[in-house]
């Protein structure tokens, strides 16, 4: 097959990045195995960003957008202004460099991708990883206290959940809600202009049905993010934890979508003995560090790590709890620990079903007392966490290992590239400028 010159615009990208950054490198690294040549854009939007960087012989072009710490200008400048900014940008390189598809890879670059593309005359294909088309704050939370998630992206609902969020100063902020509203509308039109979206999990894919009825002429694919198995084993495998085994790890960010809230609750009520070890950096840190330090239990905080540490403590632990709160569209971290076969005991929520089957693959828990439940029990049984980390193991490296994955997105690409032809398009575009 011929290769494909790809331009992949992506939010974020390594060495310092999240778990949609290196789902991006996953998927660059596996098509430029397959041949593809490659060009990717991130912006910038921090002042202190780097100007250009370089990660595993990519070289990630940089766009500029710095973004004033202001509360909603902040907001402004990261979307609206980005987007036609950057759309012009990506176009220019669309054009220049022959790209015959582009790929988008979250919020920022989405809708200017989509602009980019149409104005270019190429396919466009945006991976949606979270909530952002029909949530502003893409995670369905309006209150974190509440039992519930979000029903509707609402006047009244928004009102609600910019709340909790402001303080005492809500009132202030509740004339921003038709701003708001008209920035998750535009969102969700600039997806209807893909020639397909990506949802990483069923159960995105279901609620962007549900909640975006724009898109329901909108090619949708479920395909999972993917994970290199063979290179998580290897990292791995490069280092010693600093806690003798057996121990309990919370891999993520300490936030209240991440039900990091929950984590000291749960293994008090599990009676847990075993040291816990928290990997992560977040708003709630210092709540969670107060709460451990209360209960007198063996919890340890590292801080915000680097991947080849974070895998190297995932590896070594008997037990991964996932207490999440928010749902989950697709969670990396539940993914490179079945990857390495370690025992979870996770709650039940978004698209973890499409990882863990109950009792088969992990333990998923509806309450924040079944979790404990499930922690006490994986403790006291060495043989079930066996069984289920063997089992998660072998599931992930059916389904989500990075060659089968990403030959699954070379698929679509190559789908849309015969449905429409694009190069007389990006020369007659190419005549006109």
């Amino acid at each position: 097959m011929s290769s494909l010159r790809i331009l992949i615009a992506t939010d974020a990208f390594p060495p310092v990045c999240g778990g949609s950054g290196w789902s991006t490198y996953e998927l660059a690294s596996g098509l430029r195995a397959r041949g593809h040549t490659l060009t990717i854009v991130q912006p910038k939007t921090a002042r202190d960003d780097e100007e250009s960087a370089e990660y595993d012989g990519f070289r990630v072009m940089p766009f500029r957008a710095p973004a004033p710490d202001v509360p909603y200008v902040r907001n402004v400048v990261k979307n609206e202004w980005l987007y036609r900014r950057l759309g012009s940008f990506l176009r220019d390189i669309i054009v220049r460099v022959q790209i015959d598809l582009v790929h988008a890879q979250h919020v920022l670059t989405g809708p200017a991708s989509v602009r980019a593309a149409r104005s270019a005359g190429v396919p466009v294909v945006c991976t949606v990883r979270d909530y952002w088309p029909v949530c502003y704050w893409s995670d369905l939370i309006h209150d974190p206290s509440a039992s519930s998630l979000c029903p509707a992206c609402s006047t009244g609902m928004m009102a609600r959940c910019i709340r909790p969020r402001a303080g005492a100063l809500w009132p202030l902020a509740l004339p921003m809600i038709p701003y708001m509203r008209g920035n998750l509308g535009r969102k969700r039109q600039a997806l209807v202009g893909a020639d397909a979206v990506i949802a990483v999990s069923s159960t995105l894919a279901a609620d962007l049905r549900r909640r975006a009825p724009e898109l329901a002429r909108t090619r949708v694919e479920v395909i999972p993010n993917p994970v290199d198995v063979r290179s998580i084993r290897a990292v791995s495998a490069g280092g010693t934890p600093d806690v003798a085994a057996p121990y309990a790890v919370y891999v993520g960010k300490l936030a209240a979508n991440k039900g990091a809230g929950f984590l000291v609750s749960a293994i008090r009520k599990a009676g847990l003995k075993w040291p816990v070890v928290v990997v992560g950096e977040g708003p709630e840190r210092a709540m969670i560090e107060r709460q451990a330090a209360d209960s007198g239990l063996d919890v340890r905080f590292t801080g915000w790590l680097p991947r080849d540490r974070t895998l190297v403590w995932l590896a070594g632990a008997s037990l991964l709890i996932f207490p999440s709160y928010g749902p989950e569209s697709l969670s990396r971290t539940l993914l490179e620990a079945g990857a390495l076969g370690i025992a979870i005991a996770a709650m039940d929520t978004g698209g973890t079903r499409d990882i863990i089957t109950h009792d088969e693959t992990g333990l998923l828990s509806a309450t924040p007392d079944e979790l404990a439940h499930h922690i006490r029990r994986l403790v006291a049984d060495p043989g079930l966490r066996e069984r289920l980390g063997g089992n998660a193991r072998r599931r992930v490296e059916d389904r989500f290992d990075a060659p089968a994955v990403v030959a699954r997105i070379e698929t679509l690409y190559r789908d849309l590239l015969r449905e429409r032809p694009v190069a007389s398009a990006a020369v007659d575009y190419a005549a006109r400028r």
